[in-house]
C-alpha cells in the first residue's frame, strides 16, 4: 500500500432488539455490497437465538404499547417521521447506493417514506371508528365490536424497496398497538438498520420494533414456527420460502399475509403502497355486550 493511503474500515451493523443494538449471539456477519457489487459494510448474520430474543422483547413491550392511547401512538409515529426527515440526506445516499437508483429517485423514495409514516399516524385514532361498530340488537343491552391488536407480528421486509417497502409494511402493523420482529432485506439491509437508529432515538418504546439482519432462509423458519408469534406479514418473502413458512405457521394457527408482488416503483404509488386494510389485517375484533342501565 502506497504511503498516504489507508485501508477502508467497513462498519459492522448490529441488530436492533429491545431498544438496544446487540451483536448477534452467533458472532457471525456477512458482507453487504452496493448495487454495483462494491463491498460496502458488514451486517450481523442473525440466528435462531436472535429470533427468540427478539420475540421475547416484542412480547415484553406489547402490554405497554397496546395500552397506550391511540392519540399517543399517532404522536409517536409522527415523531418517527420528523426524525426521518431530519436525516433525509443520509437516507437518500443509502437508498441510492443500495438500490442503484439516481439521487432524484432516492429522494422521492425517502420523502414518500416520511409521508407514509405521517399517513399511518393519522389512522391511529380513526381505526376504531372505521373497523369497529355499534351493533343493533333486540334486547336491553348495547353490543359493540371493538378492534384490538393481534399481538406479536413477524414482518419480512420487501427486498425490492429496502426503505419505503419496509415502512409501508411496518407502520400499519404497529399503529394499532401490535409489536413486531422484522427480518430486513437480505441483500439491502443498511437502510433498514439506519431506520432502526431513527426508531431508537424517537419516542417509540424499546421492543415495539425489533430488527434482524441475515439470511431469510435461516430466520423466517424459526420466526414462523415460534409459538409466541401471533401473525406473519410475509409480504417480502420469496415464493420459494413462503410454503415452508406457511406450514410452520399452521402449528399454532397464525394469521398469515402472503407475499406482495410490488416493484420498487409500485411502492411509490399511494394507490398501491398504502392501505387502511393493511392495518385491519392485524386486528382482532372483540364483541362486547353491555347492559343498559335503568
Amino acid at each position: 500500500m502506497a504511503e498516504g493511503e489507508r485501508l477502508d474500515v467497513r462498519k459492522t451493523y448490529k441488530l436492533y432488539i429491545g431498544g438496544k443494538f446487540p451483536r448477534t449471539e452467533s458472532g457471525r456477519s456477512y458482507l453487504v455490497s452496493d448495487a454495483k457489487g462494491k463491498p460496502w459494510a458488514n451486517a450481523c448474520r442473525g440466528s435462531r437465538k436472535d429470533v427468540r430474543d427478539a420475540v421475547q422483547a416484542a412480547r415484553k413491550a406489547a402490554p405497554g404499547w397496546s395500552g397506550a392511547t391511540a392519540y399517543n401512538r399517532g404522536q409517536v409515529l409522527y415523531r418517527v417521521a420528523e426524525m426521518l426527515e431530519g436525516r433525509r440526506e443520509q437516507f437518500v445516499d443509502e437508498v441510492a447506493r443500495a438500490e442503484g437508483v439516481t439521487r432524484r429517485v432516492a429522494a422521492e423514495t425517502v420523502d414518500k417514506a416520511v409521508d407514509r409514516w405521517v399517513w399511518y399516524a393519522g389512522w391511529a385514532d380513526k381505526l376504531t371508528q372505521v373497523f369497529g361498530s355499534a351493533n343493533p340488537v333486540a334486547g336491553p343491552y348495547f353490543n359493540f365490536s371493538v378492534p384490538e391488536p393481534t399481538g406479536v407480528v413477524g414482518v419480512v421486509a420487501p427486498a425490492a424497496s429496502s426503505l419505503l417497502g419496509l415502512v409501508s409494511r411496518l407502520a400499519p402493523v404497529i399503529v394499532s398497538g401490535n409489536t413486531c420482529v422484522v427480518v430486513a432485506s437480505e441483500t439491502r439491509p443498511l437502510p433498514a438498520i439506519t431506520l432502526a437508529e431513527v426508531l431508537a432515538t424517537s419516542d417509540l418504546p424499546g421492543g415495539v420494533v425489533n430488527l434482524l439482519t441475515g439470511f431469510a432462509a435461516e430466520l423466517v423458519g424459526p420466526l414462523a414456527s415460534h409459538l409466541d408469534v401471533n401473525a406473519l406479514d410475509l409480504g417480502g418473502l420469496d415464493l420459494a420460502l413462503y410454503r415452508e413458512a406457511e406450514l410452520a405457521a399452521a402449528e399454532n394457527v397464525k394469521r398469515v399475509v402472503p407475499p406482495v408482488k410490488l416493484s420498487a416503483r409500485d411502492w411509490l404509488s399511494d394507490a398501491k403502497g398504502q392501505d387502511p386494510y393493511w392495518i385491519a389485517a392485524f386486528l382482532e375484533i372483540k364483541t362486547v355486550w353491555h347492559p343498559i342501565g335503568v
